[in-house]
């Protein structure tokens, strides 16, 4: 088992989205965690697989064009102006695949705190659900907007609770998709680079696999370019 940590890229939210859900389908390496870390071209939000986009768009600033898709993944509205975006690929061969999704998410979360502290970061984890969602579902518009209330296992503040970090998973016959976001202004002022390094670090010690800086991989171009179409297709973007 190896830790393989690819190179940054910038693209726009399907392309991002459709590379996401390739790396989990196509990698060509089996028994391997894969890790990237990546930018976006201009202002974007993406949100979950499940959720009506009439809803979200209703959701959206007024102010500025936005780039949105629809992600693989489930989870809420998620506003990538100003965050931290990751991807993690844990292949079927890993432990973690057949483990509870509240398993996973809650170790990468846990790596993410951990480097938050290294840097100074009051973060922690949010091991309590709220009574209110116990007693039942609350609004849509307070649970699907991504960094407006914590979710069990989140990384939250340590002192004001505000929620830092969310993810959402996709796991299938070839292994866990995690994507991740970073809200930055929660974080404070840190050195980006640093923080990757050290978040890297802590989610290969949880995996057991070394950290290998890794090209990016040799993907079939008319895949990758046909899965973009699709994720910018209205057919997608509009499938609830």
């Amino acid at each position: 088992m190896e830790f393989h940590v690819l190179p940054t890229r910038t693209a726009g939210a399907a392309e991002n989205m459709a590379l996401d859900f390739l790396l989990l389908q196509r990698y060509p390496r089996a028994g391997a965690v894969r890790f990237r870390h990546y930018e976006w071209r201009g202002p974007a939000f993406t949100f979950g697989f499940g959720q009506k986009i009439a809803w979200v768009r209703g959701q959206l600033p007024a102010e500025e064009p936005i780039d949105l898709c629809r992600r693989p993944t489930g989870g809420g509205l998620v506003d990538h102006r100003r965050d931290w975006t990751y991807a993690l690929v844990i292949s079927r061969e890993h432990a973690l695949w057949e483990a509870r999704a509240t398993q996973s998410y809650r170790l990468v979360h846990e790596c993410l705190a951990q480097a938050l502290r290294e840097l100074g970061q009051p973060a922690a984890i949010k091991t309590q659900q709220d009574p209110a969602l116990e007693a039942g579902p609350t609004t849509l518009a307070e649970t699907g907007v991504c960094f407006q209330r914590a979710e069990l296992y989140d990384v939250v503040h340590e002192r004001t609770g505000e929620k830092m970090a969310g993810a959402a998973q996709k796991r299938n016959k070839h292994g866990l998709l995690f994507q991740g976001s970073l809200w930055k202004p929660a974080a404070g002022a840190l050195d980006w680079d640093v923080f990757g390094g050290r978040f890297i670090a802590a989610l290969a010690q949880a995996v057991g696999a070394p950290v290998t800086p890794t090209p990016w991989p040799d993907l079939n171009e008319d895949e990758v370019t046909g899965l973009i179409e699709q994720y910018s297709s209205p057919e997608w973007l509009e499938y609830r």
